[in-house]
């Protein structure tokens, strides 16, 4: 009899202890807060605020969906970024069979701009393909090969395959130096971009449909990227990034650092479109504070929008 009270309170225990453990399990689990959506904007932000100059950006988990936009729909100077697009013209162009590959550009120094690239230190009469020019054009950026490339297809048959593609405000105004200028150069609203006019969202539009084998052919795009992934002089988005596969483009004037592409990362595969505009330092070295902050966004972009 002297045990009966320790009994019934370890009897009791249990049944608080089973009761706890039921509740338990019906209850439903939090749900897992909202965090890298929100982390992600509110880093993007912060950056922004600290940035002497304006940040366009957009960009997409190609493997996920998720995306993610800080003025990603307002037009942006493209730089030599346009230079996709003028690509994408020249591999449609061989394509229908209206160009060739081994087709030959002649330099002269007539044609030779400054800028990027290499043709504009070399002889004068020098002959090289029509395939050689748009290489030069993606991995140097090459300003007198995208000329050169641009005499045989103009601006405004690159911005009728844009229309092709869906890309209403994708646009190459003129060729490097002034010349070629195309029916959408005439808008006066087009004047101040000066090469080519588009949006981040615009460009990872176009990035995701190379990605995807959407631009001519499944092969045609694959050889694109493959371009991309050449490109040199990476100075911007994945700076940092030793050994991750990257399909790129950069461009740069003045006050403007910019660079569309797609990491390759574990997390996915993420396609981004970045502009820093309106910088009040020009600076044409590595250090340049624009490609610091690409390299910087694209690591957010990453983690925020990894699966």
């Amino acid at each position: 009899m002297k045990n009966q009270p320790m009994k019934t309170y370890r009897c009791s225990v249990a049944v608080v202890l089973l009761l706890a453990f039921a509740t338990s399990a019906q209850s439903p689990k939090p749900a897992a807060p909202p965090a890298t959506a929100a982390t992600l904007a509110a880093r993007v932000k912060a950056e922004a605020a600290n940035f002497k100059g304006n940040i366009f950006l957009y960009a997409k988990n190609l493997d996920t969906g998720a995306t993610y936009s800080f003025n990603g729909d307002e037009k942006v100077r493209t730089a030599s970024t346009i230079k996709t697009a003028i690509m994408v013209e020249a591999f449609a162009r061989v394509a229908e069979g209206k160009a060739k590959w081994s087709d030959e550009l002649s330099l002269t120094a007539a044609k030779k701009v400054s800028g990027s690239g290499i043709l504009q230190e070399l002889s004068d009469g020098l002959k090289l393909s029509f395939r050689d020019g748009v290489t030069l054009m993606m991995l140097l950026s090459d300003n007198t090969a995208t000329n050169l490339v641009l005499d045989i297809l103009t601006t405004d048959a690159v911005n009728a395959r844009l229309d092709a593609l869906g890309l209403q405000h994708t646009r190459a105004l003129r060729k490097i130096g002034g010349g070629g200028e195309s029916v959408a150069d005439k808008e006066a609203d087009n004047k101040k971009y000066g090469l080519g006019v588009t949006t981040p969202h615009e460009m990872v539009m176009l990035m995701e449909k190379l990605e995807r084998g959407e631009v001519i052919s499944r092969e045609a795009s694959k050889e694109m990227l493959d371009l991309m992934k050449r490109e040199q002089g990476r100075n911007g988005i994945g700076r940092t990034l030793n050994g991750v596969e990257m399909a790129t483009k950069s461009g740069a004037l003045e006050a403007l650092r910019s660079n569309v592409g797609i990491i390759y990362s574990q997390r996915g595969r993420i396609a981004m479109a970045i502009t820093c505009d309106n910088m009040p330092e020009v600076d044409w070295t590595a250090d340049n504070a624009g490609y610091y902050m690409l390299s910087r966004l694209s690591l957010l972009l990453l983690e925020g929008l990894g699966k």
